[in-house]
This record gives C-alpha cells, structure tokens and sequence, in this order.
C-alpha cells in the first residue's frame, strides 16, 4: 500500500481537533435545550433537522465550486472557521434561537467544507488505498469526537450543570483547527469547465454513471429514516440514566469508532466497498433494534458498542466508494451532490423521530429506522455495480467501477 501524504494527517488533525470542540456540545446540547432551557423533544429534532438541512444545501454547491475554481484548501479554512465562530454562540445568546443559530452557522461552515475537503482527500490518494486514507481520515476525526465528551464530563464533575461555560471553552480547539488547515498543501488538477448551480447538477446526475446514480440512491433512502445521534443520548436519559453514564456511552461509541475506521477502511481496499458497507447497515440494524427494545444498562452499552462498529464500515468506506467512481475533477461535485441529499434526508429523519418520539414514544421510531437500515444492507448485498476493466471509463469519461486492488480510478 502506498504511503499515506501528509496533508492526510495534518487534514486528519484539523478534524480532531474540530471534533473535539464540536462534540464537547453536542452531547450535552440536547440536554441544555430540554433541561436548562425547557424545550420540548420536537424541537431538538426540528433543531438539528433545520441544521444539517442548511449544511446539506451548501455542500453540493461549494463542492462544485472548488471543482470550477481548482482549489479545495480556502474552503477547507473557511468552512471550518464559521463553525469555530459558532461555538461560544448558546452561551452568549442563552435560548432557542441561540441554540438554532449556533446549529445552522456550525452546519454552514460544514456545509462549506465538507465536500472540498473529502476531494482533497481523494486527491492525496490512488485507488489501492483509498479506503485506507478515509478510514484513516475518520478515525482521527472520531478520537477528537471521543475526547471532546470526556473533557465535558470532567468539567461537568466538577461544575455539574454548567453548560454554557463549556460552549466558551470549545472555542479554543475549534480556532487551533482552523489555524491547521492553513499548513495543508492544495493538490493541483485541471479545474471543471461547468459552473456550479442547480442546473449543471441535475446535468451532472444524468451524465453520471449508474454506479454512482445506484449508490447515491441507496444512501438517500437510508437517510431519510437515519435521524440525529441526539436522539440515542436521550434514549439512555430516558430509560434513567445520569448525564454521565448517557454521555459516556457516546464516548463509547466514538472510541470503537476511532479503533475500527482505519481498519475498514484497509478492509474495503481489499474486498471492495459493498460487501463491507452492506454489514455496515446491517450491524445498524442490530444496533438501533437495542436501543428501540432497551431495557436496561446492558443494552445500550451493546446499542452503542454496535453503533460505533456501523459508522466504521459505512462512514469513511461511502466517501471512497464515491471517490473511485468519477475523475477528481468532478469529485466535489460528486461528493457534494452524495452529502446534500443526505443532509435533506437527515431534516427529514430527525423532524419525524422528534414528532413521533413526543407521540408515541421512542420505541417506534427507533424500530422504523432499525428496519430500514436492515433494508439498505439486504440491498447493497444483492446489488451488481456496473464493472469496466480497469483503466476504461463509460459513455461519460467516468470511471464506474474499480476492481479490489486495481488502479482504474483517476488517483488524482
């Protein structure tokens, strides 16, 4: 396997650190908007459902966009400066608009970089490690998603119930990221003729392999029913769990994560990315299933275990799966327009749970998405991706498909 760049472990850094500020929040953000400032569950899903619905509809666009100007790396910087700038916003602005105007400038500057950053990525690797550098990639991201938690703990042992300060401390990670990004060395390529907008991705989707168009819708509808991690943190609270133990399970959780993203990845390089993804959404399904039939500590330290194991075989293997599939030229694009339908996929999931959860409960909701998860994996088993030899592309000078272990992707 080739080496691994640098500018992969510096962008893996940048992501800790981001991740450790932003997860510092986000397990306690639920808590201090229906505990500290009394909101109802439904708008915890509508908050987070507003969020990355904002986030979803900027990615595709300033994907695009660094596909047309030839830079990735300013939006890298700029899109995680935005959500450093959010950080401190719910302790200054202490209500729901607060929280909401966080969430949304947090996912902006998300939605800025998301896209621009995996395509940098891709462009950093070839094809027979490719898993290995997103997975890579996501486990460094996920230490700092593991880390920022347990700071939150110890800082709440000793100040317990003082969100507010916490969203003030996030600040200092969150501006050591940023300053990070500006050390990543941009890739060069030959920048897309087609300017970003609505029209040239609804061109770009027609003109796009079937592969791609097949994965894409795969992940959509697994989306629509995936709703905001928030909600398996208020599961735990809602079964009697102390803040601790609620949030130490998501430590848990980003701890496995962490362990096996570098691994599935590896793992994906080596079988190819369907079958690992496929087990992904089927260990989702167990998953979901314990936390929707908990009854007890047992089930959702497995809920949790389980969950951390999905993230690893879909997270990072999906953005290379998607990468393998067309030029670097058109990746931002391609990775955008993937993660803007997500993004509306998650408004979608996380408004229904919360106003079905407020209704009926957690458990039916949580069981819909264990369906659907087991669902999506069933498919993508008996799913045949559209393959060309390696080195060929299809009708539209894309590639469709790369064999395990072959070199028939544009390597960037």
């Amino acid at each position: 396997m080739k080496k691994i760049a640098r500018a992969v472990l510096l962008l893996g850094l940048v992501s800790l650190l981001m991740d450790m500020a932003s997860e510092m929040l986000y397990p306690v953000g639920p808590i201090y908007l229906t505990v500290t400032l009394g909101a109802s569950m439904a708008w915890v899903g509508v908050i987070e459902g507003i969020a990355e619905a904002v986030a979803g509809l900027s990615k595709g666009y300033f994907g695009a966009l660094s596909d047309a100007t030839g830079r990735r790396r300013p939006f890298v910087s700029l899109g995680y400066g935005l959500s450093a700038l959010s950080k401190p916003l719910p302790a200054l602005l202490a209500s729901v608009g607060g929280v909401l105007g966080s969430r949304v400038l947090d996912r902006i500057g998300k939605g800025v970089r998301t896209a621009p950053r995996d395509a940098l990525l891709a462009g950093y690797a070839t094809a027979d490690n490719r898993g290995a550098v997103f997975g890579l990639h996501r486990a460094m991201d996920t230490v700092g998603a593991a880390i920022g938690p347990l700071l939150a703990l110890l800082y709440l042992a000793w100040h317990p119930g003082d969100y507010a300060a916490l969203f003030l401390i996030a600040f200092i990670p969150s501006a050591l990221a940023v300053a990070t990004t500006f050390l990543v060395r941009e890739t060069t390529f030959v920048p897309s003729e087609r300017k970003p907008g609505i029209g040239e991705s609804l061109r770009f989707w027609r003109e796009s392999s079937g592969s791609y168009r097949s994965l894409v819708v795969w992940l959509t509808l697994f989306a629509i029913t995936n709703s905001s991690d928030a909600f398996l943190i208020l599961r735990a609270k809602s079964l009697g769990f102390s803040d601790a133990w609620a949030i130490g399970g998501y430590i848990g959780y980003n701890l496995i994560y962490a362990a096996a993203a570098f691994p599935a990845g590896r793992l994906s390089d080596a079988i190819g990315r369907r079958w690992v993804m496929a087990t992904g959404f089927t260990v989702y399904a167990a998953a979901y299933a314990c936390f929707a039939l908990a009854g007890g500590i047992g089930s959702i330290i497995t809920g949790f275990a389980l969950y951390g194991i999905y993230a690893a075989l879909t997270e990072g293997v999906s953005r290379a799966w998607i990468s393998d599939l067309v030029p670097n030229a058109r990746r931002g694009l391609a990775i955008g327009l993937q993660t803007t339908l997500a993004s509306l996929g998650a408004l979608v999931a996380s408004s229904w749970t919360g106003i079905l959860w407020s209704a009926t409960g957690p458990r039916i909701p949580l069981l819909i998405a264990a369906g659907t998860g087991m669902a999506v994996g069933i498919g993508l088993m008996m799913y045949r991706e559209r393959i060309t030899p390696a080195g060929m592309t299809g009708a539209t000078g894309e590639q469709t498909f790369r064999r395990p272990g072959g070199d028939g992707s544009d390597s960037g």
